[in-house]
């Protein structure tokens, strides 16, 4: 019996200005599986997770959630949609006008109705789970940190118990160490609510740890996918360039 994908990206092209940024992209993830994307600058990779995010459409294919295409929905049918997800923003995109718990509540105050003291308790469960807690609840994103507002970011996508959450650069512009934490709080929560990941990243260890699977995107289709063990042994020579970091070799169309 051949299981339905939780998300599949089937033959989708985008295109900018006449520059082919996804070229018949076929990707899929299963239920509760966490799946890294690495890839060069340019090549498609925050495309990639927007257009699953319904941000963007598609110039051609399909976006596959649970086995049914969800390109082009439109009104209650996609707040339904969007329900479903979960995201952590590259840079943390916190409201610096509100609270700590107040952005970790957002979706729940302004999407899904929660009562404010429903959804302050709730963002303070969230809090604690990231390792921060009731003490931050009521400061200020410029306050922290931030590896704390990365936190706070990750508070925020888990709260609503998302089938599935969307990893944007999450260790980008982190030092090693809190780039390390952030990655473990990952794998953490993921595994916690058993929801399926995806997340794209330049940042090979945190690709290593947070991916039960890595594909590897170059000029808008996948060109290998493995484990993390087999990343470090595929003999394939554009894999190998971007993993040693090398400026020459077959990747030669860098942006």
């Amino acid at each position: 019996m051949t299981t339905v994908p939780k998300l599949a990206w089937k033959g989708v092209h985008k295109r900018f200005d006449g520059k082919r940024v996804l070229d018949g992209l076929d990707l899929a993830v299963d239920a509760g599986r966490s799946l890294v994307i690495i890839g060069g600058s340019g090549q498609g990779k925050s495309v990639t997770l927007k257009v699953a995010l319904g941000l963007m459409t598609p110039d051609a294919g399909e976006i596959a959630l649970d086995g049914q295409d969800v390109v082009g929905l439109r009104g209650p049918a996609r707040s339904k949609l969007f329900s479903r997800f979960g995201m952590l923003f590259q840079g943390g995109a916190l409201f610096d006008s509100l609270s700590v718990w107040e952005n970790v509540a957002f979706r729940l105050l302004n999407a899904d109705g929660v009562k404010r003291k429903a959804a302050r308790e709730r963002a303070v469960e969230a809090l604690e789970r990231v390792r921060l807690g009731a003490q931050v609840a009521d400061l200020f994103p410029g306050e922290l940190s931030g590896g704390m507002q990365k936190r706070v970011g990750l508070a925020r996508a888990v709260v609503a118990t998302p089938e599935i959450i969307f990893f944007d650069e999450p260790t980008t512009g982190l030092d090693p160490i809190t780039a390390a934490a952030i990655n473990g709080l990952i794998v953490e929560q993921v595994r916690r609510l058993g929801c399926t990941a995806v997340s794209i990243t330049h940042d090979l260890a945190s690709a290593r740890t947070i991916g039960d699977e890595i594909a590897m995107l170059n000029k808008g289709q996948i060109i290998w996918r493995g484990t993390p063990a087999e990343l470090d042994h595929t003999d394939d020579a554009r894999v190998r360039q971007f993993v040693d970091g090398r400026p020459d070799g077959p990747l030669t169309n860098r942006h």
